[in-house]
């Protein structure tokens, strides 16, 4: 039987290690790469190729949306399983409609991962129930941009967590002690959050983070 090399890409070590010891446990597979963001794999990628990659979603530097779609331009044959904890049925549906050949929750267990991978790698693409109801759904009110958890905009949990300290009229500073990350990284927050919510200013952002409720004040 033909070995499956496999990437994991993913920003906690532990889960990574979590995964590595399921992946261990599955004969004909192998973990062949390994990286924490999508830059990180982007520059991985040039010494390895896998057949197919375990990719994470909420990432710093490069998120998973973001990933999925450099990867469809520059290794359009490199089969991508997304390995979350996010349920929102418009983003499964939105990452399949971009390249993604499965969805899969991080609960899931071994016996489903393994049959995963294995599908992706021989056929292209692997459903379960969870992500056929999505995409049934997405037939009908289709995606054309990248959904946030349960709003209408894609914002990582970092970007959730910065937003929320910004309404409590926290300093760039304050902001940065409390979430443990350098100013320089929470101004990079700042700026994706104007942009992302097509604002010009920290009242601007506020104002149009409360109208859309993706916080409460």
């Amino acid at each position: 039987m033909e070995t499956i090399k496999l990437g994991l890409i993913d920003d906690h070590n532990l889960f990574r290690e979590g995964i590595k010891s399921l992946i261990d446990k599955m004969e004909n597979i192998t973990l062949v790469l390994e990286a924490v963001s999508g830059k990180d794999l982007l520059t991985k990628l040039n010494n390895v190729v896998p057949d197919v990659i375990l990719l994470d979603l909420e990432m710093e530097d490069m998120n998973g949306v973001d990933t999925t779609l450099k990867l469809q331009e520059l290794y359009p044959d490199l089969k991508i399983i997304i390995l979350t904890m996010h349920k929102e049925e418009r983003m499964i549906s939105y990452l399949m409609e971009i390249g993604a050949n499965g969805y899969l929750l991080k609960d899931t267990n071994q016996k489903e991962l393994e049959e995963a991978i294995r599908s992706v790698y021989q056929q292209g693409v692997y459903f379960n129930p969870f992500v056929s109801n999505a995409l049934l759904k997405g037939l009908k009110h289709k995606v054309t941009k990248p959904p946030m958890i349960g709003k209408d905009y894609y914002l990582t949990a970092r970007e959730l967590e910065v937003l929320e300290l910004i309404t409590k009229e926290y300093t760039t500073s304050q902001i940065a002690e409390e979430l443990f990350l350098s100013t320089r990284t929470i101004e990079g927050h700042r700026k994706n959050l104007m942009s992302k919510l097509g604002v010009k200013n920290m009242a601007g952002l506020i104002m149009k983070a409360v109208k859309e409720k993706i916080i409460s004040v």
